[in-house]
């Protein structure tokens, strides 16, 4: 037998190697816990050693430290958010409250339950100080990012509305079913492409709505002229002979391209908006489901491209702002406003307040400065600040501009200030000219400015009811003082600006910005005297420490119906307001007022007739979804609603009558 002999230094070198260490794949979980060696055996040795259970279960889901400190912090605010509602609960069961939310400490940190559009669930919030306060966090857009919207917004009195048909109806209701759809869910911003057109219908060629290629001269010329008939008496922030003057200027070189600028592709923009809503034979088809879908095509997001343009020329233009670039900044707002796209019209708004306090307009004109641009930096500033006012009040949030900040007067209205403006329109008698309306529109925002900051932002000593009350006679003061020639006459005797639902009788011959001019103020009135009033409507009466009595409820209705019958008839009848977006809004804004109302107070002597309004809303928006798909969406919203109220309502009949009879044996 041979033995092969190693030498000394091998054998010293055998000797000296260590052995290799055996890698266990997965240490079981008492090891891990007591941080020992742990073997592949199943048990393993230590578990043997002990007499123990030898898992390996919690390692699936705990690979690192730093995941088991993230998974107690979770367990940890679980328990908190637990705790929390179980001592809402118990405050509930002893003084149950009207119309209050509870706040958590902070938001959930599990990811948020998204629905089939990117809508996101609602999270309510209270402030046990101040009603300004309370508000809620919700997507409005694509993105599930929530951001925040105040007391005073629609969508805070939506998430009121979900939260009573959840307990009324026994089942969970999705939120997102409560909000229309629009192009911000659709697109990131209107200059985006969508990846899925939704509507599955071709889209026809030379579609200005959805090609990326500009206009003609020729259409270029079509939407120009429409801005001075329609948003040009409502938002007098351009002088019409300059500016028409400037446009023939770009054209100087050139007769196929004219120069770029960014305050004509802004105002094609808006009238490009607003224009293909009125084109003839613009049918969305019959089938209800088809029609609510937002594609690119969409009314609400056409110019995009020359929206994109002039924000691209605006770039250059932030270092050194001009009046131009103010313009531009809010005619991009109201163009974003129109579109849905909130947050942006905000912002674009909020840019706009900078520039203009850049530009000194929040100050006196001075003396030496030729009357005509005097006037006009007057109107261009009030303008703004009606629109920021609006916007502020609308979605809930702080006011950007306060009088305390203002040393500049409000516009005149009188002929001569009309003659030099710019404009051709004839003077409409009793000293009203085509400027009376943008200043007397302006003393309204005024007035519920007044009454708002009254009702959310003062002191709790006064009670809500009777801030309201002074808040409702600061709009009554301004209705006083409204001059007839701006008024919309009513047949049979009915009063202007009243909620006695009488039919208007609106002069035939008048010019047809008049005609809007005198219903977009009185649409404004009832719309704001219905938000004013909207916090009254509480789904729970059986506190004995309500906030309101039951009749600002109802005068809250009063004003949503009034305006429902004006929308109503202008829309069925005449032309003065097709595809007037803000117009949607207002009816959008009241008719959901109006499904609060009747769940609220199913017994009250006005609930027959706001369930009546609620159908006319339904044609009111069937009519404008011809027009752009968000409207049709606000119709099928409504139906489904429409239903569930009449399931609640016949609900709390069943439990009065049971109660009665039990009471009665």
């Amino acid at each position: 037998m041979n033995i092969q002999r190693l030498s000394p230094v091998a054998q010293q070198s055998s000797r000296s190697r260590p052995k290799k260490r055996v890698q266990v794949a997965r240490a079981c979980d008492w090891c891990r816990i007591h941080r020992v060696k742990c073997d592949n055996n199943r048990p393993c040795s230590n578990c043997r050693s002990r007499d123990g259970q030898c898992s390996n279960n919690s390692a699936k889901s705990l690979v690192t430290l730093p995941q088991a400190y993230r998974e107690v912090e979770q367990l940890k605010q679980r328990v908190r958010d637990l705790e929390a509602e179980l001592e809402l609960q118990k405050q509930c069961k002893v003084n149950p409250p009207a119309n209050q939310f509870y706040t958590p400490n902070s938001l959930p940190t599990s990811p948020p339950h998204k629905g089939g559009s990117g809508h996101v669930e609602f999270h309510l919030e209270e402030s046990r100080s101040k009603r300004f306060g309370e508000g809620i966090h919700i997507s409005t857009a694509r993105s599930p990012q929530k951001t925040w919207y105040g007391s005073s917004s629609l969508f805070y009195f939506i998430g009121r509305i979900n939260t009573f048909l959840t307990s009324a109806l026994h089942q969970s209701h999705s939120t997102h079913r409560l909000l229309p759809n629009s192009a911000s869910y659709l697109l990131d911003g209107p200059t985006a492409v969508a990846a899925d057109d939704q509507s599955n219908v071709s889209v026809p060629a030379g579609d200005l709505t959805s090609t990326g290629e500009y206009l003609s001269p020729t259409q270029e010329e079509y939407f120009l002229g429409l801005f001075w008939q329609s948003y040009y008496t409502s938002c007098p922030i351009l002088d019409e002979l300059e500016f028409k003057q400037h446009y023939q200027s770009l054209w100087a070189t050139s007769d196929k391209e004219r120069k770029p600028s960014a305050l004509v592709d802004i105002v094609v923009a808006v009238c490009m908006q607003y224009g293909m809503a009125l084109l003839p034979g613009n049918d969305r088809g019959s089938n209800t489901e088809a029609r609510a879908l937002v594609s690119n095509s969409d009314a609400t997001i056409a110019g995009r491209w020359h929206y994109r343009r002039c924000q691209t020329l605006l770039s250059s233009q932030l270092e050194s702002p001009t009046l131009a670039t103010l313009q531009c900044h809010i005619l991009s707002s109201i163009y974003l406003c129109c579109g849905s796209f909130q947050n942006m019209a905000d912002n674009a708004c909020t840019l706009a307040v900078r520039t203009a306090f850049m530009l000194g307009l929040h100050l006196e004109p001075p003396s030496a400065m030729p009357r005509k641009e005097r006037e006009l930096r007057k109107r261009i500033w009030w303008t703004l600040y009606v629109l920021e006012s609006k916007m502020s009040m609308k979605l809930g949030r702080p006011f950007l501009l306060h009088r305390s900040s203002t040393a500049c007067s409000l516009p005149s209205d009188d002929r001569e200030t009309s003659i030099i403006s710019g404009s051709g329109f004839a003077p409409l008698g009793e000293n009203v000219t085509w400027l009376t309306w943008n200043l007397v529109n302006t003393k309204l925002i005024l007035a519920a400015r007044k009454a708002y900051t009254a009702f959310y932002l003062d002191g709790p000593d006064t009670p809500y009811d009777g801030r309201h009350h002074a808040g409702l006679q600061q709009l009554e003061e301004w209705l006083r003082n409204v001059p007839d020639a701006i008024k919309t006459k009513r047949q049979n005797n009915g009063i202007p600006f009243s909620t006695d639902l009488s039919d208007l009788d609106i002069e035939q011959f008048a010019p047809l910005w008049l005609q809007r001019q005198r219903l977009l103020l009185e649409l404004m009135y009832h719309n704001l005297s219905t938000n004013f009033c909207r916090p009254s409507i509480e789904f729970d009466r059986t506190s004995q420490h309500a906030s309101f009595p039951e009749e600002t409820a109802v005068r809250c209705a009063a004003h949503a119906m009034a305006l429902t019958h004006i929308m109503h008839q202008v829309i069925t009848r005449t032309s003065i307001l097709a595809g007037w977006h803000e117009a949607f809004q207002w009816q959008w804004n009241t008719a959901m007022t109006l499904v609060g109302f009747i769940l609220a107070y199913p017994q009250a002597s006005s609930t027959m007739e706001a369930r009546k309004s609620i159908d006319l809303a339904v044609i009111v928006f069937e009519t404008f979804g011809n027009s752009f798909a968000v409207a049709a969406s606000a119709a099928n919203i409504l139906g489904d609603l429409i239903t569930k109220m009449d399931i609640s309502q016949n609900i709390k009949q069943s439990s009065s009558v049971y109660q009665h009879a039990h009471r009665n044996p």
